[in-house]
């Protein structure tokens, strides 16, 4: 049976003491949900790839409480020092050479020389890596591929009872993965997009490359893949329109009139609103039964591009179960 604690202190001393057990345990951070485990015990990590069925060559990230204790397990330089000063704690995530020395899993690392690295915000989080006293290595708490979690319901719904407790700390505020750079090489690459936009990257460190998509299915950041965040229910992008049957995801002003269920990621056209409601909304859409799910359109500028990039994605997985 899995428990639904809130995030007290106590609940938390719990949760840690099942991770230093080498057991799994999930728990809210600012961007969504994550699956836990101690990032120095190997069986603990591979127990995690088991319960989302993660492809073994997907890597992880690593979360720790501060810049110092994250400079034991991977090597920084120059601006990934900037970006670090700049949005930690926060939703960024940096790609960087691992330290031979590290004691960090290397399934973490998915076989390459690297290691994603963050330090998250939410306060649970946060208590919960400082009550285990070690980093704790932590994908989203989902089954692999489908709609991350931005509540614990949504935990339970995905993985049951293949995660035996969960720390409840409200619906994620951010509601999207972080964003991840990879700062290897001497020119930065923007891998995954996120809340930290390529614009921001930019102002604090100068151009920085977009590669978003995996070469040859090989990833060097979590949340490459083609077939990913998918719902069940069909996804029709770029929606003029609601079609029999269909639920309408809207943004901003709503031209025409929707037959059917209808929820809007932000009738201001806010996008840092429509980040936070997008997998909630794609959550309850997906439980609904409809036919397919139609997205409005969503300027692809600053925070537009993490939130297309999701859909695209979820779009594409879909595509690839018809093929």
């Amino acid at each position: 049976m899995t428990l639904i604690l809130e995030g007290t202190s106590e609940n938390i001393r719990k949760a840690a003491s099942r991770l230093k057990s080498g057991e799994l345990a999930a728990f809210p951070t600012e961007t969504v949900y994550g699956l836990g485990a101690d990032a120095t015990n190997d069986k603990a990590v591979a127990s995690i790839f088991a319960a989302k069925s993660r492809p073994v060559f997907n890597p992880i990230i690593v979360h720790f409480t501060d810049i110092e204790k994250v400079k034991k397990a991977v090597v920084f330089n120059d601006k990934a020092e900037v970006l670090a000063k700049a949005f930690w704690p926060g939703p960024l995530t940096l790609i960087l050479p691992r330290r031979k020395d590290t004691n960090i899993s290397l399934l973490c690392s998915a076989g390459l020389s690297t290691l994603a690295v963050r330090c998250p915000s939410h306060p649970v989080a946060r208590q919960l890596i400082k009550t285990l006293g070690k980093p704790i290595a932590a994908p989203s708490a989902n089954k692999s591929g489908s709609l991350s979690p931005t509540t614990p319901q949504h935990v339970l719904k995905s993985l049951g009872e293949k995660v035996e407790l969960i720390l409840a700390g409200g619906r994620a505020s951010v509601g999207l993965e972080s964003t991840v750079v990879d700062m290897t090489d001497a020119e930065p690459v923007l891998l995954r997009p996120g809340i930290v936009t390529l614009e921001d990257l930019r102002l604090h460190i100068g151009e920085v490359r977009v590669e978003t998509k995996a070469t040859n299915d090989h990833p060097k950041s979590p949340g490459q893949l083609l077939k990913h965040y998918a719902p069940k229910t069909p996804l029709r992008l770029r929606a003029v329109n609601a079609k029999p049957g269909e639920a309408l995801l809207a943004f901003g002003t709503i031209r025409f009139i929707a037959d059917g269920a209808l929820l809007n990621l932000s009738e201001r056209g806010d996008l840092n609103e429509a980040a936070a409601n997008l997998f909630s909304m794609l959550h309850q859409f997906d439980s609904e039964g409809h036919k397919s799910i139609a997205v409005m359109n969503i300027p692809n500028t600053g925070l537009g591009m993490a939130i297309n990039d999701r859909l695209r994605r979820a779009a594409g997985a879909q595509q690839q179960k018809k093929n």
